[in-house]
């Protein structure tokens, strides 16, 4: 709607996790280098927690699409992402079999295990590695936790070949301190979390995403008005998302091409 008043080519605060949208503000960046890292150097568990809305789907796209371009060819990364983690352990491993495409007509949970280990060395055999990225990961149940837990013991030579990438809010770190998953918690190799962005942090968030968005003139977010949306959002990427779009609309509307603490004050968030 407000795209060529403000000679935008696409929206560029929509809330899909657009990798080409990714700001790397300092946690984000630390977080993608570690998870990487964790995944090319087969560490098997890795964790990345954040509060909601700071841009953890975001990164993991983000993620997918960095390991794309380094295993291609017959090294191609065989991959799953689980997006709904509310599962019986059942449920789990028939998931990660359909999402990781291994045909396997057998029922029985050791037929089907075997199924999964015999892929699991073919992706090693062929110098790619297999990816299992469990978003929304504060919501696994300890049964399941454990079961993935089992599937990660799968190892050739001290090399872990399935690595696991829980996804979850920070509630997710509380209950891997568990005792009971005191198991589990000893085998991650990773830990990285993701903050709010600071003030500068919001100001060049912003203006990434309307420069990728086409923006090549002034920005219609003066720096007055990015300090009151960094404190309006307290910083959260997807809030920040929500204030500014508002804004956008609303400037579109009463046709101001330099937005300002009305537009804040009439946006709707």
């Amino acid at each position: 709607m407000y795209l060529s008043f403000y000679q935008l080519k696409e929206e560029p605060f929509r809330l899909t996790p657009d990798p080409r949208f990714i700001h790397f503000a300092e946690p984000h960046r630390k977080a993608f280098l570690m998870l990487v890292e964790g995944v090319v150097r087969r560490g098997g568990f890795s964790v990345l927690s954040g509060a909601v809305g700071t841009g953890k789907t975001t990164l993991l796209h983000t993620l997918f699409l960095v390991l794309g371009r380094k295993f291609v060819g017959d090294r191609k990364i065989s991959s799953a992402f689980i997006v709904n983690p509310m599962l019986s352990r059942e449920e789990f491993l028939e998931y990660v079999l359909q999402e990781l495409e291994i045909n396997c007509s057998h029922t029985t949970k050791p037929r089907r295990l075997l199924a999964l280990h015999q892929s699991l060395l073919e992706t090693q055999r062929r110098g790619a590695t297999t990816v299992l990225v469990i978003d929304e990961a504060h919501l696994l149940s300890p049964e399941v936790l454990e079961e993935i837990r089992l599937l990660n013991n799968v190892e050739s030579y001290g090399e872990k070949l399935l690595q696991v990438i829980l996804c979850g809010q920070p509630e997710l770190e509380q209950t891997l301190a568990a005792p009971r998953l005191s198991a589990f918690n000893q085998r991650i190799a990773v830990r990285t979390k993701l903050r709010e962005l600071s003030v500068s942090e919001t100001r060049a968030y912003i203006a990434e995403r309307l420069h990728v968005a086409g923006l090549r003139d002034a920005s219609p977010f003066p720096p007055a008005l990015v300090e009151q949306i960094h404190f309006c959002s307290e910083g959260v990427p997807r809030l920040i998302n929500l204030i500014c779009d508002s804004c956008l609309s609303l400037g579109f509307k009463t046709e101001r091409k330099i937005l300002g603490s009305d537009e804040i004050g009439r946006a709707h968030v």
